[in-house]
């Protein structure tokens, strides 16, 4: 991947990104110890991509949602770290109306008021939405499969989630 990089970039005007994507799957917490072979060649990938960081000329961004499972030599190679919280109820009505613009401004004030979703929760709801609009034949996202979804993607995301399928 970093030999790649430098060739984007020796091909470019501009830097390019390298982009690592749910980076914890990679950067991940190092294993002390390392008992087994795939413990060993994770920790020897790792230290690879360590040195790569270190000499890196260009532009590296990590994205993760689960920060607390980055080894800290990881962490303390990134200049930035930005944390994205969820929208505020504010936000979240201007990402409703975005995402779904046939409801109303007070449908999507309601939406954002009632669920604390992150953008992208309300995106998978908003697509499933258009899908069950198009499978439907209706013309209108309806509000009450709005309401529905909204419960499932609650339900989905609860401690109480059931394994398999319902």
């Amino acid at each position: 991947i970093f030999d790649k990089y430098r060739k984007a970039c020796k091909n470019s005007k501009l830097a390019p990104i390298l982009l690592f994507n749910e980076a914890d799957a990679v950067l991940c917490k190092r294993n002390e110890g390392a008992a087994t072979a795939v413990d060993k060649m994770e920790n020897a990938m790792q230290n690879i991509i360590l040195q790569e960081m270190e000499t890196l000329d260009g532009i590296m961004i990590a994205t993760t949602n689960l920060t607390g499972n980055l080894d800290t030599a990881f962490e303390r190679r990134f200049l930035y770290k930005i944390e994205f919280p969820k929208p505020t109820p504010n936000e979240s009505q201007h990402i409703w109306h975005n995402m779904l613009p046939e409801i109303s401004e007070q449908e999507a004030y309601d939406l954002a008021k009632q669920y604390s979703f992150s953008g992208g929760q309300i995106e998978n709801i908003a697509r499933k939405q258009v899908v069950n609009a198009v499978l439907s034949g209706e013309d209108r996202v309806s509000m009450e499969s709005v309401q529905e979804a909204c419960k499932t993607e609650l339900f989905n995301n609860s401690s109480t989630r059931r394994i398999g399928f319902y």
